[in-house]
């Protein structure tokens, strides 16, 4: 990998990383003001915000794992490539 193709790879990753940030604080305002919503309008009834929490959550939860794994190195390649199988 040369090293504009490292800096591509680079740039790519620093986007993601930027763009879950965003989805995370999206997810914390939305979310903050459906709390909200529930506790101005309920009586102590049924938490009904749990559901787009958890939904969601598990969907951010899916979005941080795709973003912060670690990248598949030139040696686990070469390592994959090695064992004969492609």
């Amino acid at each position: 990998m040369d090293e504009e193709e490292r800096r591509q790879a680079a740039v790519k990753r620093l986007k993601e990383k930027r763009d879950f940030w965003g989805h995370v604080i999206a997810y914390i305002l939305v979310n903050g003001l459906l709390v909200v919503i529930w506790w101005v309008t309920s009586d102590g009834g049924h938490f009904w915000p749990m559901w787009p929490l958890l939904g969601w959550g598990i969907g951010l939860g899916f979005h941080a794992w795709d973003v912060f794994q670690k990248p598949i190195s030139e040696e686990a390649i070469r390592k994959e490539m090695e064992k004969g199988h492609i």
